[in-house]
């Protein structure tokens, strides 16, 4: 059932690292994510996949939030303190599990989150690539974005696009521009194509995988950041780059998205590769939809967790 980890030492520890944080978007709800995954049994299913389970309860916040009087924009970036500060716990979490050969598995908040759980692979495992599943690039800069929400940025952080932002020194612009690719992209801004182009970035869109169907697009999309499969890592999965009939409760759904199975073979690709180091899955809103759409979206993301760390069809 298992393929052997490159980088994960048996037995094999999975961390789970549950950030119950909205701050990087502007709807509420998204913080409450993690914790319908954990009540919907997580922990047990990855147990039973065979891996010990470190869970100690969520990351609280509240601490970071109450010690910031006020959090008044920087440009038009909205809670840019409290962002900054949160996802520096969070890459100092990760960071921690992935040092002591813990595979951390993130479950977001918003994917402005990413800027710590990326940070956090990359102090372990400086060569790592990232695979990023999502409907949106993420990568608008300081002078790109429109809105304001940091949960559209933190490639640029990660990469050190854009001007400066002196609240995030701590971020090291260490993810280079030919370690990331994108899988899944529809609905990206006019800056962040050009941001893309510009840094011959790799991007699947929802194009590639209709014209080429998703194994060979996720066997492109490793061959370009990983080609002999020796690199670590981090899958980065937001589940807006689901369709909305599959995962409808979440904040920015578009349509013309990936199906349950494209979703899930992305995983389970990544999985045989037995060189999976950091997992994010973000994005679930339970606040965003009816009962029935809540519990279809919170279970297909057990799933995608599962799928990832190992669970197979056969």
């Amino acid at each position: 059932m298992a393929s052997t980890s490159r980088f994960i030492p048996e037995p094999k520890t999975a961390a789970i690292v549950g950030c119950p944080f909205s701050g990087g978007q502007p709807k509420a709800g998204v913080d409450r994510g993690p914790i319908h995954i954990i009540e919907a049994g997580i922990v047990t299913q990855l147990e039973e996949l065979g891996w010990q389970v470190k869970f100690d309860g969520h990351h609280q916040f509240e601490e970071i939030s109450d010690s910031l009087k006020e959090d008044p924009p920087i440009g038009i970036l909205k809670n840019p303190r409290l962002v900054s500060r949160v996802t520096e716990a969070v890459a100092n979490a990760v960071g921690g599990h992935a040092h002591r050969g813990e595979l951390p598995v993130t479950i977001g908040g918003d994917h402005s989150l990413a800027i710590g759980t990326i940070s956090g692979t990359l102090s372990q495992y400086p060569d790592a690539c990232v695979v990023w599943v999502d409907a949106h690039a993420d990568i608008n800069t300081v002078e790109t974005t429109d809105s304001g929400n940091i949960h559209g940025m933190p490639v640029s952080f990660l990469m050190g696009l854009g001007s400066k932002v002196p609240e995030y020194s701590w971020v090291k612009p260490a993810l280079k521009t030919d370690s990331i690719v994108y899988i899944g992209l529809r609905d990206v801004d006019a800056g962040e194509k050009k941001i893309l182009r510009e840094n011959n970035i790799k991007a699947f869109s929802m194009h590639e995988v209709d014209k080429y169907g998703i194994g060979k697009v996720v066997e492109m999309a490793l061959d370009h950041v990983n080609p002999n499969r020796d690199r670590p890592i981090h899958l980065s999965f937001d589940v807006d780059a689901l369709d909305p009939t599959v995962a409808p409760s979440t904040g920015t759904p578009v349509r013309g998205g990936l199906t349950f199975r494209e979703g899930h073979f992305i995983c389970e690709a990544v999985y045989e590769t037995g060189c999976l180091v950091a997992l994010d899955l973000m994005e679930v809103n339970p606040s965003l939809a009816d009962q029935v759409s809540v519990e279809q979206t919170v279970a297909v993301g057990c799933s995608l967790l599962r799928s990832a760390l190992g669970e197979t069809l056969l």
